[in-house]
């Protein structure tokens, strides 16, 4: 049940980061995730200057947690920016369906049973008619059909590099080579560092105001940062089918969050996501 909890705490944080993108939309995607990260690793500094060690990880460690950290915003902000970004958001949310039917591929006695399938694909269902009923219209993008083609392949790649580092945590850990959870600052610091390399080469320089360094601290500590930490306690005390349909709560809780603070109403699109992602969510986490 703690599993469920941490689960449930880091989708609270992760269902802020659509409003806090509103609100950071005229900083450069690479410079604000750079920011970001390197604002969350600071929540495992006094872990690490008490312990070390916990930064002592192996390289191939290492390896995954940044390419996962780097490569899962990378493709994420490139898909963006040349495919319309709703499908792509959509995309990318294929990440718990993943979860959810790769498990058996990654971790020695799990078993995919018919009732986790068609939970997923109902709150996956649930998920795009909440993201596609969240919109006030469509949104114009710069590029031809070819591109949003590329974009869309891009948001896949982010989608299975979230879901193939969540499963591979929990598989390290129940082969007792897992790494300490304070280890996904370092993930964070280097990552982050890099997206500040990507801003340098790739975006125009931006000057920050002390709103929006107050707004990026938020996001550093919150959906960029904690819900990182307790995504890992989450995957490693818990059961990975589960966590995945819990997930499906992520987009439905952004999409609402983000109509109530901008003052639209709330839509039966919306109801009929929620009643289809937390009915979903209740049969295959009790029936698993």
């Amino acid at each position: 049940m703690s599993a469920n909890l941490y689960a449930l705490a880091a989708i609270a944080l992760w269902a802020s980061l659509a409003t806090l993108g509103v609100s950071l939309s005229h900083v450069p995607p690479f410079l604000l995730t750079g920011i970001s990260l390197m604002v969350g690793s600071v929540l495992a500094w006094p872990f690490v200057l008490r312990e070390p060690q916990q930064w002592q990880v192996a390289p191939r460690t290492l390896g995954l947690g940044v390419v996962t950290l780097f490569g899962y915003h990378f493709f994420l902000f490139i898909g963006l920016r040349i495919a319309p970004a709703v499908e792509v958001n959509l995309v990318n949310y294929l990440w718990p369906l993943l979860i959810v039917v790769l498990a058996p591929l990654y971790l020695p006695g799990v078993k995919l049973r018919g009732v986790h399938i068609v939970a997923a694909v109902v709150a996956f269902a649930g998920a795009a008619i909440a993201i596609l009923g969240g919109q006030s219209g469509a949104e114009a993008y710069p590029g031809s059909s070819a591109n949003a083609a590329w974009g869309y392949l891009l948001a896949l790649c982010s989608a299975f590099l979230w879901a193939n580092y969540s499963l591979q945590t929990k598989r390290m850990e129940s082969k007792g080579t897992g790494f300490p959870t304070a280890a996904i600052g370092l993930f964070g610091l280097v990552s982050g560092a890099l997206s500040l390399v990507c801003h340098w080469l790739l975006e125009p320089s931006a000057a920050l105001t002390v709103r929006d360094w107050l707004l990026l601290a938020a996001m550093g500590l919150g959906p960029l940062g904690a819900a990182f930490f307790l995504w890992d306690k989450a995957l490693k005390q818990g059961d990975a089918r589960h966590i995945g349909l819990l997930s499906y709560i992520t987009p439905l809780a952004s999409t609402v969050l983000l109509m109530l603070v901008t003052g639209r109403s709330l839509t039966w699109s919306v109801a009929l996501a929620a009643a289809m992602i937390i009915g979903a969510a209740a049969v295959g986490t009790r029936r698993g």
